[in-house]
């Protein structure tokens, strides 16, 4: 098959996206989806903050101009109403995405949903200590700030480039303060990892291989030559083989990140913390 021939298979569809809040859980439910088809492309159009019937039939003359399918989470009847009175007129398919979920909630809980847009997002305690987390982060990323680790929800300890940065802030925004240490053969680690931890230690580690690749790569990046023992395959073999070993004098989890997604390894971490949380073993693989 030529490229032009794949090019031409490629199904094309626009995808409106409509929320009363900012979006996010929409947009991240569509993204699940879509990854589960092949050689489709979605053009997706974001209408986040709906809040009046308004809004909504502005928004429906632009859908009539590039129909498509269109996904909503809306809780307000009114703004409900005229997207489905408008999507069925022009025999558009829609559907709440959250709905069978709300709907099994409140049948487990015998209660009914509040109905209120973009709940998620309120000013309350758990968005700030979201906030607390993302400062804490912050201040302790790559090691800058030695002290305060006792406070930690979770540290990540790992060779240069195996994501701890973008990790732990993933992370810090779920609200855990993590912290991040690299690993540096021959070079001590902060004093308060030494000891006794409430925290939950992880080590991240990757293939030499990928590491050779990501650390090239870099170097290339600040135009810095890549002669190092920074991308020596050897240097990088014994230093991945240390870090392990570290880990496993500590009875630290490791988690190999060369085919995970930050995602994919936030979420391995995340099982090891529930497990911690849990007294359950989990060897993060």
């Amino acid at each position: 098959m030529t490229l032009g021939t794949a090019m031409s298979d490629l199904q094309r569809f626009h995808l409106h996206l409509v929320s009363d809040s900012t979006g996010e859980t929409l947009e991240a439910m569509a993204k699940a989806a879509l990854v589960q088809f092949e050689n489709v492309r979605a053009e997706k159009h974001m209408w986040p903050m709906v809040r009046t019937p308004r809004q909504m039939e502005r928004i429906m003359e632009f859908v009539e101009d590039r129909p498509g399918l269109v996904m909503y989470t809306l809780v307000n009847e009114d703004i409900r109403r005229e997207l489905t009175r408008r999507c069925a007129a022009l025999n558009i398919p829609h559907v709440s995405v959250l709905d069978p979920v709300i709907e099994s909630l409140g049948q487990f809980l015998g209660a009914r949903s509040r109905g209120l847009p973009g709940r998620q997002h309120e000013m309350d305690r758990h968005y700030f200590d979201r906030i607390d987390a993302l400062h804490f982060t912050m201040a302790h990323d790559d090691g800058q700030l030695a002290t305060g680790l006792m406070s930690a929800d979770i540290i990540l300890v790992g060779v240069s480039r195996t994501s701890k940065t973008p990790t732990s802030i993933y992370l810090a925004n779920k609200g855990f303060k993590t912290a991040n240490v690299p690993f540096v053969p021959n070079a001590p680690l902060p004093p308060e990892l030494e000891g006794p931890l409430d925290a939950l230690v992880v080590g991240l580690t990757a293939s030499p291989d990928r590491l050779v690749q990501v650390r090239t790569n870099r170097l290339r990046t600040i135009k810095e030559a890549p002669s190092t023992s920074y991308v020596d395959m050897q240097a990088i073999k014994e230093e991945v083989l240390a870090c392990r070993r570290l880990c496993s004098a500590h009875q630290w989890p490791v988690i190999d990140v060369t085919r995970r997604s930050i995602e994919e390894t936030a979420a391995a971490v995340l099982r090891l913390h529930s497990a911690r949380e849990a007294g359950l073993s989990d060897g993060g693989k």
